[in-house]
């Protein structure tokens, strides 16, 4: 008896008492036809229903992904929670003017750029989705977004509420959200101490462009400050001073990279601020986007200054697996 049998379906009358009495075999071809009948009834129903619900999930997907308050779709997720994220592949851009939940943003590069505001941070809810010149944005880097800068290139972040300093990679748009200046990965939000509030006041200072190969992330973890300004290797130190009466100043030992690296926050942590973050990669152009694998970037493993600053006198949070 086959699991899916059921009286309703074969019903007892169904079946013959004697398999030479053709009026019963009469009976028995039309009742077995009319249970065809009934099964493909079924059958195509279901299909049918089946289909409807696969239309509404992939309209309600579309819709899901698009934000109403900003007017724009969020950048789709092309890496799965906990594959790897490739670094770089992305493109150089400046950009064209765009608007936002009715507001105009004109891309433009402006090498004295300097802003202050408040910075918030993006994690999970944004981990393997495009970015808006095309790489692949991962929590665990040290990114960040900015409405209009140039893609990417390299700011410096400081909390003004507690002196710390990171020169941090944009390689997204955003935020648009208030008196929000920049947002920055989960990472730098960690670095600079400011995970667990959500916010912090900072000031915003442009570098210069980045490098689209390879990951930069060790050297940027490396420039971490406490009390004086962030920069890269290379960079003239914003703050110059100088007296005839004063000692040449020593070298300082300087804070290693695997040690700012390890600058995590403890696991079980509940996460801010990513309610009002918009991801979004709307004005991408072009075809698909190619993304390597390729290693260290030259700029990233060029010897680091002897006169690098002190590690921050207070203990950074360290990593516990998160």
């Amino acid at each position: 008896m086959p699991e899916c049998y059921s009286p309703e379906i074969f019903p007892a009358s169904a079946m013959p008492a004697h398999p030479g009495d053709a009026r019963r075999d009469g009976v028995r071809k039309r009742t077995v036809s009319a249970v065809v009948l009934r099964v493909a009834g079924v059958t195509a129903a279901a299909l049918l229903v089946a289909n409807c619900a696969g239309q509404v999930g992939r309209q309600g997907g579309a819709q899901d992904r698009y934000n109403k308050k900003y007017g724009v779709n969020s950048s789709p997720r092309v890496v799965r929670p906990g594959d790897p994220v490739p670094k770089g592949g992305g493109r150089a851009m400046v950009g064209k003017p765009y608007t936002v939940a009715g507001k105009r943003y004109t891309p433009v590069e402006n090498p004295h750029y300097s802003a202050k505001g408040v910075a918030s941070w993006y994690g999970m809810n944004f981990h393997g989705r495009l970015t808006a010149n095309g790489e692949v944005f991962d929590k665990e880097s040290i990114a960040a977004a900015h409405p209009t800068l140039p893609l990417p290139s390299y700011v410096r972040v400081t909390n003004l509420d507690n002196g710390l300093s990171l020169v941090v990679r944009v390689n997204d748009r955003g935020p648009y959200h208030g008196r929000r200046v920049i947002d920055v990965s989960r990472r730098a939000a960690d670095l600079l101490q400011f995970r667990r509030v959500g916010t912090a006041r900072v000031q915003v200072d442009y570098i210069r462009r980045a490098s689209v190969n390879g990951s930069d992330d060790q050297v940027l973890a490396a420039t971490l400050a406490d009390g004086v300004p962030a920069r890269l290797d290379g960079q003239q130190s914003p703050v110059m001073v100088a007296s005839a009466s004063e000692e040449p100043a020593r070298a300082t030992p300087r804070m290693s990279t695997r040690d700012a690296a390890m600058a995590e926050a403890p696991a079980g942590e509940k996460q801010f601020a990513e309610q009002e973050v918009v991801a979004t990669s709307t004005h991408i152009q072009g075809g698909e986007t190619s993304m390597s694998m390729a290693g260290l970037v030259e700029e990233a493993v060029s010897t680091l200054p002897d006169t690098a600053p002190l590690p921050p006198v207070r203990p950074l949070l360290v990593a516990s697996g998160n």
